[in-house]
């Protein structure tokens, strides 16, 4: 069965940077489209980023200028490059992806940002 992997996930100071990395696995599935999306505890889960097929991109206001989503096609992996994290951006990660047809979710990665 196809699922989506996310990876890159961990515990990071506040100011530093991760790279979050969805591909997905157990099949084939080329991701058209992409979205990332956190839940922190207690929280609704909230659109984070995301990518159409014709590459435009739409972020969280809590995210723009810090955040990028991204895609490599020839590796058909989808990127969350979080720069300057906040404690607020404390959250589980999820990527869902597209190809066009069906959408299917990620297990979710753990993102911590504290001293």
């Amino acid at each position: 069965q196809v699922q989506l992997v996310e990876s890159g996930g961990g515990l990071v100071q506040p100011g530093g940077s991760l790279r979050l990395s969805c591909a997905a696995s157990g099949g084939i599935f080329s991701i058209n489209a992409a979205a990332w999306y956190r839940q922190a505890p207690g929280k609704q889960r909230e659109l984070v980023a995301d990518r159409t097929s014709g590459g435009t991109t739409t972020y969280a206001d809590s995210v723009k200028g810090r955040f990028t989503i991204s895609r490599d096609s020839a590796k058909n992996t989808v990127y969350l490059q979080m720069n300057t994290l906040k404690p607020e951006d404390t959250a589980v990660y999820y990527c869902k992806g597209s190809n066009g047809r069906i959408s299917i979710w990620g297990q979710g990665t753990q993102v911590t940002v504290s001293s």
